[in-house]
């Protein structure tokens, strides 16, 4: 009898373990309270503010100078400054040479050429190759050469200052050779 008994339990306990999960569990009073809630809930939403006006702001000031400009500060500076100059100005009267239309940093030496009694400096521009002798203007910077040698070419330029004040400055082209 005692395997019967374990049958009959064995058989009861799953019974009881279902039939327990079947209450609500205090579910409906969740939900009893949840519809009470709703209902006396009032919406309210509040209306929106009118949203501001735009108006559109011109810059009439972008067709001036640029205050930072520092061709208008030498003249400022130039002005303020009573007139101490060394007379050094370049002559702007006169006719440009082609050398004159390139910076110095894009031109190159690339040889001399000897002719009876005068040396001239082969300069190279982009694909096109000039002849240049003492006293030629060359560079964007008022530069004349003053001396041309195997290795080299010395140019004095004329430049402006931050003063304003013309001043003489040294430069150089040196020979750049093929490196093939």
């Amino acid at each position: 009898m005692s395997i019967y008994r374990m049958l009959s339990c064995s058989a009861f306990i799953p019974f009881v373990l279902a039939t327990s999960g079947c209450g609500d569990g205090g579910v409906q009073e969740v939900r009893e309270w949840m519809d009470e809630t709703r209902k006396q809930t009032v919406v309210a939403v509040p209306k929106l503010s009118e949203p501001k006006k735009f108006t559109p702001f011109v810059y009439a000031v972008k067709d001036d100078l640029d205050p930072y400009n520092p061709v208008k500060l030498s003249i400022a500076l130039a002005k303020l400054k009573p007139n101490t100059g060394t007379g050094l100005q370049p002559d702007l009267e006169r006719r440009r040479e082609p050398l004159e239309a390139y910076p110095l940093d894009t031109l190159k030496m690339v040889g001399t050429l000897e002719k009876p009694g005068l040396n001239y400096a082969l300069i190279q521009v982009e694909k096109s190759v000039f002849q240049a002798k003492v006293g030629q203007y060359i560079g964007q910077n008022f530069g004349m050469i003053t001396k041309i040698t195997d290795a080299e070419v010395e140019i004095k330029e004329i430049v402006r200052d931050a003063a304003g004040e013309w001043t003489e400055r040294k430069a150089t082209l040196e020979l750049q050779e093929n490196s093939k």
